[in-house]
């Protein structure tokens, strides 16, 4: 077996690689730019060596660097994770001429499968089903036009030599052909170094799904069933499932034996995963073949039983497969959430700066069986940085159903603390805790579907309204019992003021007071006074306890409602949420939902109404940079007549283009920065004056 591999690449596959090496016995050697001097990866691996600059150009993408990296370290094979190198067949030949074994396919599956035209020439000729598109390479966007007319609309503008999502635009007319073509072009240059673009029929509604592949040097070649693949955002796969909870058994050995005819056509030997589109009627058509490991390679692992990584160090050694397709057995089902640095309330923008705050969820199997497994190449205190992709962790479940396996992921979330950036958490609870998600009702749309304004967090039902608006002030109470006693008689009655983070709706006023405190414990029995938000539950009471756990700033409040009618609790008899707390002032967070209260006694409440409110400064004649990134493109000039909704300029900020437009009609004042600067948040990049 290696003695040594050098891993190239960062992050969380990064320390994923090493896991299983380690288990291996097999030494590892990590490679770092100077944004990840003090990296996890760097730390956990046993050896370490500097390849340059902080731009994945001038690091993980010198070939040269990486190879001379191996020699200098005395490394046996390669692992490339996946991202950076992981499909470039240049680089596996160059591994080859220096007598380094890379653990993955070789030079020609990769080219083969690597390039999307070419991928798809070939399934063709292995008899997979492919999608109606344009087979060849696109010049420019006039005869992008002439051959989506040909095909009719709506199409799909990829990069040949795509994935991530990176390259990729739907186009519903001429008109969003000819504006996403050199976006598409543009973003392919600059993720992969190739433009080339080509075009093919999008499936409306379909379901993306894919099968997982191990096949060694002898022509062994077997399928670990499939992984769902379908919430997804701008192309970015957001979160997985396996086993797809929508094909039957016909279908899943249909698609996986069109997967081991691909592969067995292009001589594929390692780990490598055959994406399809699936529609309505459970047809299915070759989408591309990914040459690597999978960013969601877990949940197969979970399902099966079976260590991808560990496969592919062993057929690199030129070990044969030991398992055949009789012994694979698909147990459960499992869910993998991506942890993203990114602001769900703002569209997504990427979000940097240091964790001051990380506390996931223990790794650990539970009484009845369900697992926690966490992913990350993270730990607190380090940095995020614009330079790489702005996923921090893979958290995944397991569990005998999916139902079992969403409600531990659901809990999980509720565990996992994260301070310091912008996080997508609660747009993964609101996902998770969607109708639509608990049915498996899935589509790529899912998202654009149930968020068509994109996501401003969740407004909970009335019931639930107060069942939290409960929580907050049984908290409050707690909290102010610290100062002086309170008696059953004290302040009776409270006022509960609530608003949601980033959406305008009226403030709630809920009226409450407190039928009991039990002596010696923080227990709270409170009642909600008759009015029109509470009407129907005067005879009811929450009987709350709350327990605080100060290190994942984790607020748990075990509820129980008593009534005269046996009255059906929609919430859980357990809440895990957080609160933050400055008197009178508090905020909940709560799967989705961000409730933001002032709690004030009746008699304080009364007086509360005639304050003046905060004036908030009007900044709309201003375009403020919403993340750290690179301006390269701008699209207007000074004193240029912009309508509402127009683009102005283009930011890069971790491997995506972001386009920010008008907010409303004006013109352009002034325009502070060129094409190529490097801009902060909040930095102004124009200046307008409205007409």
């Amino acid at each position: 077996m290696f003695k040594k591999i050098l891993i190239a690449n960062r992050g969380e596959i990064a320390c994923r690689v090493i896991k299983t090496a380690r288990k291996m016995n097999i030494k590892t050697v990590a490679v770092f730019s100077d944004a990840d001097r003090y990296a996890e990866h760097v730390r956990l691996a046993d050896e370490a060596f500097h390849l340059g600059a902080s731009l994945a150009s001038e690091s993980y993408l010198r070939s040269d660097l990486i190879i001379k990296a191996c020699k200098d370290m005395n490394c046996d094979a390669l692992h490339p994770g996946y991202g950076f190198l992981s499909e470039n067949a240049d680089f596996a030949e160059a591994l080859k001429k220096a007598g380094i074994i890379f653990i993955g396919p070789s030079k020609s599956a990769i080219a083969s499968m690597g390039d999307k035209i070419e991928s798809k020439k070939i399934a063709q000729t292995a008899n997979v089903n492919t999608v109606p598109g344009h087979i060849g390479i696109i010049k420019d966007k006039n005869e992008a036009i002439k051959i989506a007319d040909e095909i009719g609309y709506p199409v799909m503008i990829k990069a040949s030599a795509g994935g991530g999502g990176k390259g990729m635009r739907i186009a519903f007319s001429r008109d969003e052909i000819s504006e996403n073509f050199e976006r598409a072009e543009s973003e392919a240059l600059n993720s992969f170094g190739d433009k080339r673009i080509f075009i093919e029929k999008f499936i409306t509604e379909p379901r993306h799904i894919e099968i997982q592949i191990l096949a060694d040097n002898y022509g062994n070649i077997v399928y670990l069933g499939e992984r769902e693949c379908s919430i997804q955002r701008r192309n970015q796969k957001v979160i997985e499932e396996a086993p797809s909870p929508f094909l039957d058994e016909q279908t899943r050995k249909e698609m996986g034996d069109q997967a081991v005819q691909l592969s067995r056509k292009v001589c594929y030997s390692s780990a490598g995963t055959v994406e399809f589109i699936v529609d309505k009627e459970k047809k299915f058509y070759f989408l591309e073949m990914n040459t690597r490991l999978q960013v969601e390679h877990p949940v197969t692992e979970l399902i099966t039983g079976i260590d991808l990584v560990e496969q592919m160090i062993n057929i690199a050694f030129g070990k044969k497969l030991d398992i055949t397709q009789k012994d694979i057995k698909l147990n459960g089902s499992a869910i993998e959430t991506r942890i993203y640095a990114e602001n769900p309330y703002k569209n997504f923008l990427p979000s940097t700066g240091r964790l001051t705050k990380y506390h996931p969820p223990k790794e650990k199997k539970y009484p009845d069986g369900s697992i926690i497994r966490n992913d990350n190449g993270v730990r607190e205190g380090d940095e995020v940085s614009m330079f790489y992709d702005p996923m921090i962790a893979k958290l995944c479940s397991w569990g005998e159903t999916r139902d079992v396996s969403i409600k531990r992921m659901e809990s999980a979330l509720d565990n996992f603390l994260l301070e310091g950036i912008d996080h997508n958490i609660p747009f993964l609870s609101a996902i998770l805790g969607n109708k639509r998600f608990k049915s498996a009702n899935l589509s790529t749309s899912f998202i654009q579907d149930e968020f068509e304004e994109g996501f401003q967090g969740i407004i909970p039902n009335k019931h639930e309204e107060w069942t939290l608006a409960s929580i907050i002030l049984a908290y409050h109470i707690t909290e102010i019992s610290k100062d002086f006693e309170i008696s059953e008689g004290f302040s009776k009655e409270w006022q509960v003021h609530i608003n949601y983070k980033s959406l305008v709706s009226e403030i709630s006023k809920l009226n409450f007071k407190i039928k009991k405190q039990v002596e010696d414990k923080i227990q709270l029995y409170v009642q909600p006074i008759p009015s029109k938000k509470t009407s129907g539950m005067v005879n009811e009471y929450l009987i709350i306890d709350i327990q605080k756990d100060f290190i994942a700033k984790l607020v748990s409040a075990s509820i129980k409602l008593f009534n005269d009618s046996n009255h059906e609790l929609t919430f859980p008899d357990k809440i895990q949420c957080r609160i933050n707390y400055q008197n009178p002032n508090l905020e909940l967070f709560y799967r989705g939902i961000s409730m933001s209260a002032t709690i004030f006694p009746r008699h304080v409440a009364e007086h509360y109404k005639y304050m003046k409110p905060i004036k908030i400064e009007d900044r709309s004649n201003l375009l403020i940079c919403p993340m750290p990134g690179k301006l390269i493109r701008v699209l207007v000039k000074e004193n240029d007549i912009i309508d509402e909704g127009q683009p102005l300029c283009v930011v890069e900020a971790m491997k995506m283009e972001n386009t920010l437009t008008a907010s409303k009609k004006c013109m352009v004042y002034k325009i502070n920065y060129q094409e190529g600067a490097t801009l902060s948040v909040d930095q102004i990049i124009m200046e307008f004056i409205f007409k």
